[in-house]
């Protein structure tokens, strides 16, 4: 096995460690001040932004009046329209002893939720106000609830009542570790710990009403029926016949594609099942090179994995010109007749996120991958894929690629790689050098810190 979700959790767990361990280096960067305002959490209003990004830091220098700067924890807001970080508004988190990093939008847009490896806790921060959100009815922000252990996989519900995490060290009595725990954001604590043997990564249905769970080292699907979560009727449910499943896309409430790591996670083979959740059963099987991550456009499903390294030649990155020896591939599906329509050679590592712009441009990231910085090559774990021409783009840019965003109505796209913050003009894909509006010298933000994720708000 090349690197399998056992293999990422320990390179997230790694870059954890470092986000706590290191000290910022601070330099300089284009950004401006939106407007003035007091550094105190009390007195701090919105930022005015309309068009917002959040931008998860935990280490960004702030000073405390007396000359010394201090590391502090916050999520940076950046202008998505004009690309220009607000200097003097972010989202402080600082009270709450966190360090932000995976965050989690809420399909309705209230809510951002944090999660912060340092105590392993989830901040629910109001987008609106720009800061800890408060319940209706209290002046007292909601403290952070707590999770029994490291997550890598979290969302919130429709109406942004409640937020959901997989932790697979959870420690169950009398079980194997593993849950999937269920938050109440009006009240800030854990309502339930729902035990799924090493729960690492979930998938909401459109409605909300059920939670896909997909566990390390398994080849069950465990389903979990939302609206049953503190009755006493078990919400969960399974459902086998697949091949260390790693992933879903739900095109209906009743139908999702599961993308089967297969021999990379330590399976047989990879390949996209198609499962029908009111028959808890699998319709059809299509075998693909490799499968961990998808993304849905029209009737076209995009596939990204690597392959195992054996046999020997199922990984190479025969036919481009790099110093890789072993590459990923990205596997193109027609979701009508669940044929094979075309594949492509990209990065390699465990593929965990993927964005397609405006003009059909296809952003993978992975973590883990090969790194090439040698003989004037530079290659990391980002992968830009032409859903026109087939053509493959890797910039030149090494690590691992923790946020991706494409910034609705423009032909751009945010990306964190390797703790930096890159804007990607997708008619070049290449880093814009002047955006279309013309307010930045080079086109790109200098975020001081150790960005890690990336989300568009508004």
């Amino acid at each position: 096995m090349l690197f399998g979700v056992l293999g990422l959790k320990r390179i997230f767990i790694s870059i954890f460690a470092l986000v706590i361990a290191s000290i910022s280096i601070i330099s300089c960067g284009s950004s401006y001040n939106s407007s003035s305002s007091s550094s105190s959490t009390a007195t701090r209003k919105p930022s005015g932004i309309k068009f917002r990004v959040f931008i998860s830091n935990p280490l960004y220098p702030q000073g405390n009046g007396t000359g010394t700067v201090l590391n502090t924890q916050v999520l940076n807001i950046v202008d998505a329209t004009l690309d220009k970080l607000a200097l003097t508004f972010f989202v402080p988190l600082t009270g709450s002893s966190l360090q932000p990093s995976l965050m989690a939008l809420a399909p309705n847009g209230k809510y951002t939720a944090v999660f912060s490896p340092n105590g392993n806790s989830v901040a629910i921060v109001n987008n609106a106000t720009e800061s800890i959100a408060i319940p209706a009815g209290s002046t007292s922000p909601l403290p952070p609830i707590p999770l029994p252990g490291f997550t890598e996989s979290l969302v919130v519900s429709n109406f942004a009542t409640a937020a959901y995490a997989a932790v697979p060290t959870a420690p169950i009595a009398g079980q194997a570790p593993g849950a999937v725990v269920a938050m109440n954001l009006q009240t800030g604590s854990v309502s339930a710990t729902i035990p799924v043997p090493s729960a690492h990564f979930i998938v909401p249905s459109p409605d909300g009403n059920h939670i896909l769970v997909f566990s390390d080292n398994s080849d069950t699907v465990t389903v979990i029926t939302t609206i049953l979560i503190g009755t006493a009727t078990d919400p969960r449910s399974y459902i086998t016949g697949f091949d260390r499943p790693a992933w879903g896309i739900f095109t209906s409430n009743a139908t999702a594609f599961i993308m089967n790591c297969g021999a990379q996670c330590g399976g047989i083979a990879a390949s996209v099942s198609v499962l029908d959740l009111g028959a808890s059963t699998v319709t059809s099987t299509t075998p693909v090179s490799a499968a961990t991550f998808g993304l849905l456009s029209n009737s076209v499903l995009y596939v990204a994995g690597t392959p195992p390294p054996n046999p020997i030649g199922t990984n190479t990155c025969a036919g481009t010109t790099t110093a890789a020896t072993s590459c990923g591939r990205l596997t193109a599906i027609d979701t009508n007749s669940m044929t094979v329509s075309g594949s492509a050679i990209i990065t390699d590592g465990f593929h965990s996120r993927m964005q397609l712009s405006q003009n059909g441009q296809i952003y993978i990231g992975s973590q883990g991958c090969t790194n090439i910085a040698t003989g004037g090559e530079l290659r990391g774990c980002l992968s830009i894929f032409n859903t026109t021409s087939g053509a493959v783009v890797v910039p030149p840019s090494i690590g691992n690629v923790t946020g991706l965003q494409q910034i609705s109505g423009r032909n751009t796209v945010y990306v964190i790689q390797n703790n930096i913050l890159g804007i990607y003009d997708t008619t070049t894909n290449k880093l814009q050098v002047t955006p279309s509006n013309g307010n930045n010298n080079d086109g790109q933000i200098d975020i001081v810190g150790q960005p890690f994720d990336v989300k568009l708000v508004d």
